[in-house]
């Protein structure tokens, strides 16, 4: 079995394991079908080659990685693309999340912070034609209004919060995808739907554990941390 096929079933398998939490007892199969079409080896560092399909997160440099596979085909799925949709994600790593969406929806936006990520993102994005992927260097706080509103937004790396920002962009109807927890601790991965009159609903889906957000997030988690440290 080759090293593909074999993330597959990987996923497969731990689609299965984690159902309880979930509720799922499989993935859509259109997004099987993103994940096995991406070529993760490309979003990888070269030292990190032999493991490229393995079904865990990898380091890409700068306090980041790239995340499982599972969770990737976890966090697509709970988003139910659809090929007409627009969607935001924010922190674009090495482009892998954006390049798997993009198989799956008309187009997508994305926010990173750390400007080497994104130009690196953009590049390899580009050479590999996912051209319906527009990245850009930015904090991912305030979202991307210049192209909202979005039918999906998916949040990669752990917030304190939900910014209002981003429920203010999120389409009726929508659904916005994020681990909030404390850093460098358990989170929880949320579900957070937007219905027709505007009011959300969250439902908490998984324990995760994710790099913590820098920026305006990672501020704001630091400051909480101190305050409480204080008290």
């Amino acid at each position: 079995m080759d090293g593909k096929r074999r993330m597959l079933c990987d996923i497969e398998d731990e689609v299965a394991a984690t159902r309880a939490w979930t509720g799922k007892q499989r993935l859509d199969p259109r997004v099987m079908a993103a994940i096995g079409s991406v070529p993760r080896h490309r979003f990888v560092p070269e030292e990190y080659l032999i493991a490229a399909y393995h079904n865990g997160p990898l380091d890409i440099g700068y306090g980041q990685t790239v995340s499982q596979p599972y969770i990737v085909a976890l966090m697509t799925d709970l988003l139910e693309p659809r090929p007409g949709a627009s969607v935001l994600e924010i922190g674009t790593g090495s482009g892998y999340q954006a390049a798997v969406l993009s198989r799956l929806v008309k187009q997508v936006y994305s926010l990173e912070i750390i400007p080497e990520l994104a130009e690196s993102a953009a590049r390899r994005l580009r050479e590999l034609g996912y051209l319906n992927v527009t990245v850009r260097a930015a904090d991912g706080y305030d979202g991307w209004a210049e192209h909202a509103p979005y039918d999906g937004i998916i949040v990669t790396a752990a917030a304190g919060h939900v910014p209002e920002p981003l429920l203010t962009q999120l389409r009726p109807g929508g659904q916005l995808v994020i681990p909030v927890g404390p850093p460098h601790a358990n989170q929880s991965l949320k579900l957070i739907t937007k219905a027709a009159d505007g009011t959300v609903a969250s439902r908490d889906i998984l324990p995760v554990v994710f790099v913590p957000f820098t920026g305006r997030w990672g501020k704001m988690a630091e400051s909480s941390v101190s305050t409480l440290s204080a008290k």
